[in-house]
C-alpha cells in the first residue's frame, strides 16, 4: 500500500477504483455514484488501472466540468496483470505496453527473464511489484508467457490474462475431479423423487456442450399440466471447501469467449457428470409446478430429483415444431414431443404477456455474433435472432428463479437474490428530453412503475425508425445494473419483488450457493451466515462483470479483426455515441462499432452539447443526432487497441 498524503485544503476524501487512459488520465469510480472523479497525470501517485484508491475531491461537478481530484492514498494494488511485449536492448528488459489502460511500460529483472528463457518479442502477462520514488517508471515480474503476438491462441489468451481470468485448472484440480465416481447408486437416489419415467427433454444451442436444465411434461387427470424445471445437481457433486468448490467460487462464473468458453467447473463435471445429456440417467435440483393451461400455479415443490432425459433439441428444432403446432398441416397427428412443446409455449406466452403487463422491461437490442474457423479467423458477422423457443425456456427458468426466491423469502432466512435497482432518474429526465427532439412524448415517468409502462410504449412508438436503437441505448444506460445481494429489493427490469438465479450452476457459482440454501432450508436449517453470503456476493457480481468485459473485449477484437481487409471501404451507418473527442457510428448490416474523431471532420468545428447529447457545427449549425444516418470510410483498423477509425463522407 502507498502512504496516505494530506491534500493541502480540507476537501471531501472519496475512495473508488481507478479507471486509466493510455495517456496517463485517471478516473477514480466511486462505488453508488454516477460522476467520477478525473485526476490528472501528475496527481495520480503512481496509482493504476485497477488500483483501489482515495482521490481528494479538489473542483465539484459544474455545468461546464467534472469533478476533479488528486490521489492522495493507495489503499490496494489490483493483482490484475498488464500484458505487454517482452523487449530486450541490453541490459535491460521491458514489457512494452500496448494496452488502453496502461501508460507505463514495466522494467524487468533481466536475470529472471534469462532464467526462464523467455525470448524477445514474445507477448507475456506481467504484474507490477513497485515503483521507486524517482523512476520514470514501475518495475515487476513475469507472470505467464502468453505466446506468439498475432496468433490466435496467443491473443485469446492475453485477453483473458487482461482481465485477471484463468485459461486453466491447476493440476490438483483436475485429479480431485477425476476422482469423483460417474456411477450413480441407490445411496445417491435415497430421498430423491424419480422422474426417470416422466416425459422430458433439454432445449440449448445448436453448439451448447453442458445442458444445466431441462423440462418435464405431464398432463394430470385433474386437468392441470405438471411441469417439472430439473436442474443439474451440482452441489451434489462439488462440496464446500474442497477445491473444485474452491476454484469454482475464485472464478465466479464461466467466460464465453469468440472462440472457446473458459468453464466455471473441470469438464468431467460440466460436460459429463453434471450434463443432462439424453438417455442418461442424471442427478438434479427441481422446481415443479401444477399448472393451469392458462398458466396459473396452483401447486409447487421443490427438491431433489433424478432424471433421464428423453429429447436434446436445440432451439430451431424446437421452433419448427412451435410453428408447425400454429398452423398445422391437414394430416398433422402430434407425437408427445410436438404436444409437449407446443402446450408449454402455450402457458410461456401466457406468463410472458403478464411480465410485461406487471411492467417488465422488454429490451430487443439486437445481439450480434462473430462465426470463426477452426483457427479462429472471422468468417462473418450476424444478427442473433430470438424467436418463441427461446422465449418458452426463458420463461420456465424465470418461473423457477422467481419461485426459489419466494419460497425462502417468505421464511425470512438469509438467500442469495439477484436484484436490479430503479432507474437513474436523471438519466430517464435526460432520455425524455432527447425523445422529444424525434416528436416522441414520454407517458409518465413519476415513479418508477410507471416508468417501465412508458420506456416500452416509447420504444414500441420507435421501432422501425432510424432512432429507434439510439433511444434503446439511452433507455439501458439509464438502467442500474442487476447484480447478486443477500439484500432483496427485488428485480426491477423484471418486474419480479422476489428474484434469484437456479438454474445454471454449471456455468454460475451464486446458482450453486443458492442450491446449497434451498437444501439446507427444505430441511428445516437455521438461517444462514448473511456476513459471510453477502461477501460471496459481492465477489460474485464483481466475477460476472470482469467476464463480460472479457467476453466483449475478444468479440471486439474479431470485429477488428474482420475489418482490417476492409480499410478504405464504405458504408452506410448510424451514429451510436457522442463524446467530446469523437462520434461513434455502427455500419450497417453488422453493426460493427468505429469512432470518427471530432478533430478529423473537415466540414466544420464540431462542439459536444453534453445537456442535449448532440453535436453542433460552430459554422454551419450542423447538427448530429444519435441514430442520424451517416456514410463512413474505413480509415484504420488497430487490432492491439481493439479499435477501428472510421472518417466521415461528407461533401465540403
Amino acid at each position: 500500500m502507498g502512504k496516505s498524503r494530506k491534500p493541502r485544503k480540507s476537501f471531501s476524501i472519496l475512495t473508488g477504483k481507478v479507471q486509466m487512459t493510455r495517456d496517463g488520465f485517471v478516473f477514480v469510480i466511486v462505488e453508488g455514484e454516477d460522476d467520477d472523479v478525473f485526476v490528472k497525470a501528475s496527481k495520480t501517485r503512481h496509482a493504476l488501472h485497477g488500483d483501489i484508491v482515495k482521490v481528494a475531491v479538489t473542483k465539484e461537478k459544474s455545468d461546464r466540468q467534472r469533478r476533479e481530484g488528486e490521489i492522495v492514498e493507495i489503499v490496494e494494488h489490483s493483482k490484475i496483470p498488464f500484458v505487454g511485449i517482452l523487449h530486450i536492448a541490453g541490459f535491460q528488459a521491458w514489457v512494452l505496453m500496448q494496452s488502453r489502460t496502461m501508460p507505463y511500460d514495466i522494467l524487468i529483472d533481466l536475470e529472471e527473464v534469462k532464467a526462464k528463457g523467455i525470448k524477445s518479442g514474445m507477448k507475456v502477462a506481467a504484474a507490477v511489484d513497485g515503483w521507486d520514488r524517482k523512476a520514470t517508471a514501475p518495475f515487476g515480474h513475469i507472470v505467464d508467457v502468453l505466446g506468439k503476438p498475432g496468433e490466435n491462441e496467443t491473443e485469446m489468451h492475453a485477453i483473458l490474462a487482461e482481465f485477471g481470468l484463468p485459461y486453466r485448472f491447476e493440476e490438483d484440480v483436475e485429479k480431485e475431479a477425476a476422482a469423483i465416481k460417474p456411477n450413480i447408486t441407490p445411496d445417491d437416489i435415497k430421498g430423491r423423487r424419480d422422474f426417470r419415467d416422466t416425459f422430458t427433454f433439454t432445449i440449448d444451442p445448436a453448439d451448447a456442450k453442458d445442458f444445466d436444465d431441462a423440462l418435464s411434461y405431464k398432463p394430470l387427470d385433474n386437468g392441470l399440466i405438471e411441469v417439472g424445471v430439473h436442474i443439474a445437481d451440482v452441489s451434489y457433486y462439488v462440496k464446500p471447501d474442497t477445491l473444485i468448490d474452491k476454484e469454482a467460487q475464485a472464478r465466479g462464473t464461466s467466460v464465453y469467449l469468440v472462440d472457446r468458453t473458459v468453464p466455471m467447473l473441470p469438464e468431467k463435471l460440466c460436460n459429463n457428470l453434471c450434463s443432462l445429456r439424453p438417455g442418461e440417467d442424471k442427478l438434479t435440483f427441481s422446481a415443479v409446478f401444477e399448472m393451469t393451461p392458462k398458466g396459473k400455479v396452483v401447486n409447487r415443490w421443490f427438491g431433489r430429483t433424478i432424471i433421464c432425459s428423453d429429447h436434446r433439441l436445440d432451439y430451431d428444432q424446437a421452433q419448427v415444431i412451435i410453428e408447425k403446432a400454429a398452423s398445422p398441416a391437414e394430416d398433422y397427428e402430434p407425437e408427445l414431443l410436438d404436444t409437449a412443446i407446443s402446450t408449454l409455449w402455450g402457458i410461456a406466452k401466457i406468463l410472458r404477456e403478464k411480465r410485461f403487463k406487471l411492467g417488465a422491461i422488454s429490451f430487443e437490442r439486437p445481439e450480434m455474433k462473430v462465426e470463426v474457423d477452426s483457427n479462429g479467423k472471422p468468417l462473418r458477422v450476424y444478427q442473433k435472432i430470438s424467436k418463441e423457443a427461446n422465449w418458452l425456456i426463458e420463461e420456465f427458468m424465470l418461473l423457477a428463479n422467481r419461485s426459489v426466491a419466494e419460497f425462502v423469502a417468505a421464511k425470512g432466512k438469509t438467500m442469495v437474490y439477484r436484484i436490479h435497482a430503479e432507474p437513474n432518474e436523471q438519466k430517464i429526465m435526460d432520455l425524455k428530453a432527447f425523445a422529444k427532439n424525434f416528436g416522441y412524448k414520454m407517458g409518465d415517468i413519476s415513479n418508477p412503475k410507471a416508468v417501465a409502462g412508458s420506456l416500452n410504449e416509447l420504444l414500441d412508438k420507435a421501432k422501425g425508425t432510424p432512432e429507434h436503437d439510439a433511444l434503446e441505448l439511452l433507455s439501458l444506460r439509464a438502467m442500474s445494473k442487476a447484480i447478486y445481494s443477500t439484500e432483496n429489493i427485488g428485480h426491477y427490469g423484471l418486474a419480479f419483488p422476489c428474484y434469484t438465479h437456479f438454474t445454471s450452476p454449471i456455468r454460475r457459482y451464486p446458482d450453486t450457493m443458492v442450491h446449497r440454501l434451498l437444501g439446507l432450508y427444505l430441511d428445516d436449517a437455521k438461517s444462514q451466515s448473511q456476513d459471510y453470503y453477502e461477501k460471496q456476493c459481492k465477489h460474485a457480481s464483481e466475477r460476472e462483470a470482469l467476464a463480460a468485459d472479457a467476453e466483449r473485449a475478444s468479440i471486439k477484437y474479431k470485429l477488428v479483426e474482420f475489418m482490417m481487409d476492409k480499410i478504405g471501404q464504405e458504408f452506410d451507418g448510424t451514429v451510436s455515441g457522442i463524446t467530446e473527442w469523437g462520434m461513434y457510428v455502427e455500419i450497417a448490416p453488422t453493426k460493427i462499432e468505429g469512432m470518427v474523431p471530432l478533430r478529423e471532420i473537415r466540414s466544420d468545428f464540431f462542439e459536444f452539447d453534453e445537456k442535449r447529447y448532440r453535436l453542433v457545427g460552430k459554422r454551419t449549425h450542423k447538427v448530429f443526432l444519435l441514430g442520424d444516418p451517416v456514410r463512413i470510410r474505413v480509415k484504420d483498423a488497430n487490432l492491439e487497441q481493439k479499435l477501428l477509425d472510421y472518417e466521415l463522407v461528407e461533401e465540403i
